[in-house]
């Protein structure tokens, strides 16, 4: 009776010591996270891009157009490198890359203000990188809104309202902007915690598949089930330690939005781990190679981020990929993270996500029972002539 305990006891020594001894597959799974933790962050540490290099054409030169410089100039997104009335000048100065964005103040702005007429502050921005352009837009319209803003303000006092009328007739519904779960409004929080679950599924799919396909070349991959379960069990406790450093130390150094549901991410892990843990077993099992295995896995990590859900909205992917996307385990984890460690939902809202996980990982686990040996392992053949 103490022979399958020994077994899996024995598969689960056997293969944490294969990590440990194993300097490539060590390297993938267990030195690899701790550096991304670092480095993957450390470019988005900023968060939010301030005093992107900007020029204003000003071809009104009124006190109107000086008002809009003055809060253009005070504005934290912008900084206002140059002050034109040649909008040639600001062009080229785009175009060399001096500044990434300019606003073109029309002639005879105050003129057409003083009206009543219609005009347009025209703003041109770097269109290439969204979030420079975004700060561009975002900065000039907040300097142009301002000064309207009060010219609203003093238009409704010359008609006999005061001012606290005035403001109350000019702005009558007020909106008030909280960030929830992005507090800061950062790309850093918003990708980081997404694509650490992305960077923990890929290191521990290529070093599981590593160890698999060295076990297959050396003959030695087919096991019972006992062992098999050890075999995962001892990947899973490397894959834990791993997203326990990424959800808990990671994102309280860098500060990310995090504990939401601390429980509820400790559950997740408990069926994310395994899942592909044994699906990393199954493909070094069958490509049976273990440089292939690691060559078969380096190129997919944009194509999972991209169909995950976080980066991209799921209903404009094409319907075959809508469904063969659940097939990844960083899809369901992914957006079950999201949900328990940053927005801090209850363990019942993620329930479809770790059901799609245990499918998965029961699946691959199932399929990695039926494997026998063939041509393919040369151990195989040397203990067995037949083979």
């Amino acid at each position: 009776m103490e022979r399958p305990r020994l077994d899996f006891v024995a598969a689960w020594r056997d293969t944490a010591l294969a990590v440990l001894r194993d300097g490539g597959v060590m390297l993938i799974m267990l030195l690899a996270p701790i550096i991304y933790g670092f480095f993957y962050p450390w470019p988005y540490g900023t968060q939010a891009v301030t005093r992107v290099p900007v020029a204003l054409v000003d071809q009104d030169h009124s006190s109107l157009s000086r008002q809009i410089t003055r809060f253009a100039l005070a504005n934290p997104r912008l900084d206002l490198r140059l002050v034109t009335a040649d909008v040639r000048e600001a062009q080229h100065a785009l175009w060399r890359g001096d500044i990434e964005g300019f606003a073109l103040i029309p002639a005879d702005l105050r003129r057409d203000v003083l009206r009543g007429a219609s005009t347009v502050v025209t703003i041109e921005a770097n269109g290439a990188y969204a979030l420079i352009n975004k700060a561009v837009l975002y900065g000039f319209s907040e300097a142009v809104g301002t000064v309207s803003a009060g010219i609203e303000i003093r238009k409704l006092q010359a008609r006999g309202q005061s001012e606290p009328q005035a403001m109350q007739s000019r702005s009558p519904l007020n909106i008030q902007l909280v960030p929830l779960f992005n507090p800061t409004e950062g790309y850093g929080s918003y990708v980081v915690p997404a694509v650490a679950l992305l960077i923990l599924q890929q290191t521990l799919l290529m070093g599981t598949a590593m160890l698999a396909g060295t076990w297959a070349e050396a003959g030695r991959l087919r096991a019972g089930w006992r062992a098999w379960l050890g075999r995962l069990a001892a990947l899973s406790c490397f894959g834990f330690l791993s997203g326990l450093f990424f959800l808990g130390w990671v994102f309280f150094l860098q500060d990310y939005p995090r504990g939401g549901n601390p429980l509820g991410a400790l559950l997740l892990l408990a069926f994310y781990v395994p899942a592909i843990c044994s699906a990393g077993l199954l493909l070094g099992s069958w490509v049976r190679d273990r440089e292939r295995a690691l060559q078969v896995l380096l190129f997919t990590a944009l194509p999972m981020a991209f169909v995950s859900g976080f980066s991209w909205p799921v209903e404009a992917l094409p319907e075959p990929l809508q469904a063969l996307r659940w097939l990844v385990p960083s899809t369901a984890g992914i957006q079950a993270s999201l949900r328990l460690n940053q927005m801090g939902a209850p363990v019942a809202a993620v329930v479809p996500h770790l059901i799609v996980l245990g499918i998965l990982g029961l699946g691959a686990t199932a399929a990695l029972l039926g494997i026998r040996p063939d041509a393919a392992e040369p151990g195989a053949q040397s203990k067995n002539p037949r083979s």
